[in-house]
């Protein structure tokens, strides 16, 4: 198993490319199956996520070609509608498969989604299901493994989440695009990548409006056309490289991105004493001294992203005072920073859904396992600070979610090393 060997102390120093966003690319890929077209998808991140959907589509018989950060999709020779458990178990947006085939074919059977530690049995697919059943498909579940939807013919509706879900929210607007009729979605998710997808929906020939904000309205087609899609900035990628930069004191451009995907972030920068500059696709962070700390709590977008939740807890090691870190969107979340602990930082857990960390500590390097993506690059801003040298195993974990991490470390002078 592959694992990083990172000593710290390093200040960094240069510019860094943010790919593109893992969780629009996630949804675009099994967004394929609603047109019978060829699309095309521009600035494809290479994560370990990507390749495993890739791998589920071609298992359905579509044809890719993937080259580089671009890739082409033709599902019009799909030739089944069950999800291979063997693939669909090693990642949580399997789960986004089951809308676009419903939509096309009327059935699908799939297992429960995979994923890591916070993504199995702690996030439930009841809203999926709910909605599918509001849309006029019966849902079976076997051995309560395998769930098999199905339906002669699907009908508009109006459905309210009872709780935000951003993938539940994509799910049920691509079924509804292919269900001739009015469909409305309440209390929906307001995430970037929500609008993304359906501005490219829409290019193909949907009729989606109100994506980005709590309702969205579909009118239903009976068709979509072939579509070209450029996937934007990861914002979570963007918030993490500028959290590493203001932990180490270092002064790092990053390019190619969106701030205004991050003003939750960089309003709390202002608040703390972080130093940056901004334009429309570039954030130049400055080294900054004195960082005073600040309490977060988690919150759908655009407040705090939960996925920034574990690098921004690294970051208030190295503040002035006591924070309060409060996660509200997922379990098991904050179990991660008994790491930290035994890297030196000060921390005492409340509850599971509580810190307070004590600051600024000085971290030592230890050998650690990453349990999931954003913990992971947690700990490698964690190792970046840390005196003496971490050994970080698992990083198979990193890699599902942040591209070619440790060479684009290097080229900011981190002594990072991947081990195989």
């Amino acid at each position: 198993m592959p694992k990083f060997i990172i000593t710290g102390g390093n200040k960094l120093n240069g510019e860094i490319i943010v790919s593109g966003a893992k969780n629009a690319a996630l949804k675009i890929i099994p967004a394929a199956i609603l047109s019978p077209e060829t699309i095309t998808i521009n600035n494809i991140p290479d994560i370990e996520d990507i390749g495993k959907s890739f791998d589920l589509l071609a298992d359905l018989g579509a044809e890719i070609t993937h080259n580089g950060s671009q890739a082409t999709i033709n599902t019009k020779n799909i030739s089944k509608t069950e999800l291979s458990s063997k693939l669909a178990d090693k990642f949580r947006t399997s789960v986004m498969f089951v809308g676009p085939l419903l939509a096309r074919f009327g059935e699908v059977k799939f297992p429960h989604p995979g994923g890591c530690v916070i993504g199995a049995g702690s996030r439930p697919i009841d809203l999926f299901l709910e909605g599918f059943r509001v849309f006029g498909a019966t849902v079976e579940e076997e051995s309560g493994k395998y769930y098999r939807v199905s339906a002669k013919k699907l009908k508009p509706a109006n459905y309210f989440f009872s709780c935000i879900s951003v993938t539940a929210t994509e799910s049920l607007m691509m079924t509804a695009c292919l269900i001739p009729g009015k469909s409305v979605l309440g209390n929906c998710a307001m995430e970037p990548e929500i609008e993304a997808l359906a501005d490219y929906l829409n290019s193909q020939g949907a009729k989606i409006s109100g994506a980005g904000t709590p309702t969205i309205i579909i009118e239903g087609v009976e068709a979509l056309k072939a579509g070209v899609f450029d996937i934007i900035p990861d914002r979570i990628e963007t918030g993490s490289f500028a959290i590493m930069a203001a932990a180490t004191g270092s002064e790092i451009k990053i390019i190619k991105c969106n701030p205004a995907h991050i003003l939750s972030l960089l309003t709390i920068f202002d608040k703390i004493g972080v130093k940056y500059e901004k334009g429309d696709d570039w954030l130049l962070m400055k080294p900054s001294k004195n960082i005073l700390s600040y309490d977060i709590k988690t919150h759908e977008y655009p407040g705090f992203p939960t996925d920034l939740q574990s690098p921004y807890a690294v970051l208030m090691t190295q503040a002035r005072g006591n924070s309060l870190i409060q996660e509200t969107i997922y379990d098991r979340r904050l179990l991660w920073t008994d790491m930290l602990s035994q890297m030196g930082a000060s921390i005492i857990m409340c509850d599971p859904h509580r810190v307070v960390i004590a600051g600024p500590t000085r971290l030592f390097g230890k050998r650690l396992i990453s349990p999931d993506i954003r913990a992971g690059i947690a700990l490698v801003i964690a190792a970046l600070i840390a005196a003496g040298t971490t050994e970080i195993d698992n990083i198979y974990q990193i890699d599902r979610g942040y591209e070619k991490l440790d060479a684009r470390l290097r080229k900011l002078g981190a002594d990072i090393q991947r081990l195989d």
